[in-house]
Parts: structure tokens; C-alpha cells; sequence
């Protein structure tokens, strides 16, 4: 199984480009808030428990899809440096152990873009971080940073269309 790693702090387009993807090969996506959201049919955000059941959810679709031979899996997540190392090594060494490959893309954008998007309409019908103050709180508690692997790919959304990032993506790790 291949499996995109997209990741990168709120509103800096993981949903959107996973999307653009998903338009241009066949692939899967595993979206964060999935599991996000089947947690908070249980607890409150955030609540003892919550980050349990949300990596257990994360875990069981991602053996799914290895176990059932998914070709590709698009994976989205804020991911912090301190706190999802060890999801991240686990997913990898899964993937890994199983013949597949893991290819890391961190998007970014500016602060000023970020908060032009943070306020969509869609992020807040999601139940995603969909506030300027939202966002500077979860990045004052989080190190949102590229995943330490030198095959990691950065991409600026705000310069780089969606369309064009998935491109990007697909050029740089030989996928089609």
C-alpha cells in the first residue's frame, strides 16, 4: 500500500488537497476528523478518553486497509511533533512491514492566509478549528512541524493551487 501522509497545522489545506487527489489517481482517504468525529459521538472534545478511542479508530482503518490490499490511502492530520511521533512511527513501520511505501507531504501557508480560511463555512459545519483565536490556541499548544523524514515534501498551498499540489505530489513520489 502507498500511503500520502498529508499533514500541516488547521486550514492549511489537507482536506482540499486530498481532495484534488482523489480527483487525479485512484486512492482512499482517511480523513482526521473520521475518527474525530466518531469520538465525539462518546466523549466531548478533548475529555478523558477521547484521544484513546480517536487513535484506536485511527489505527483500526489503517490495518483495514492494509489487510484489504487498499492500493493507495490518503491520510490527513494536524500532526504535532511531540505527540503523534509515535502514531507515526507505528503507521509507517505497519505500511512499511507490509511492502508498502509512506510518503510525507507538510503543507503550509502564511498566518494571514490561514486566517482568511479558518472561518469557512465548511471547517465550521465540520466542527473543525474554525476561529483565528482557535487556531493561535491549538498552535500555542501543539508543535505542528514536517514529519523528520527526508523524503518529506513541503508545499506552500497559499502559492501552489490545489490541483497543481497534487501534481506536485504525485511527480515527486512517482505516483499515478
Amino acid at each position: 500500500m502507498n500511503l500520502i501522509f498529508l499533514h500541516g497545522a488547521p486550514a492549511s489545506g489537507k482536506l482540499t488537497v486530498a481532495k484534488a487527489l482523489l480527483a487525479a489517481m485512484p486512492a482512499r482517504l482517511l480523513d482526521n476528523h473520521a475518527a474525530i468525529d466518531a469520538a465525539r459521538t462518546i466523549f466531548d472534545f478533548g475529555a478523558p478518553g477521547f484521544w484513546e478511542l480517536v487513535d484506536t479508530v485511527r489505527g483500526s482503518i489503517l490495518r483495514a486497509a492494509i489487510e484489504n490490499d487498499i492500493s493507495c490511502l490518503i491520510v490527513t492530520l494536524c500532526y504535532s511533533e511531540l505527540e503523534d511521533r509515535p502514531f507515526f512511527d507505528q503507521l509507517e513501520d505497519d505500511v512499511v512491514r507490509n511492502g508498502g511505501s509512506v510518503f510525507p507531504v507538510f503543507l503550509h501557508c502564511s498566518e494571514r492566509e490561514a486566517a482568511q480560511r479558518v472561518g469557512n463555512a465548511d471547517r465550521v459545519q465540520r466542527r473543525k478549528t474554525s476561529s483565528v483565536k482557535g487556531r493561535s490556541e491549538f498552535l500555542s499548544r501543539y508543535t505542528i512541524a514536517p514529519v523528520p523524514r527526508e523524503n518529506c515534501l513541503a508545499i506552500d498551498t497559499e502559492i501552489t493551487a490545489p490541483d497543481r499540489a497534487a501534481e506536485q505530489i504525485m511527480q515527486h513520489f512517482a505516483l499515478r
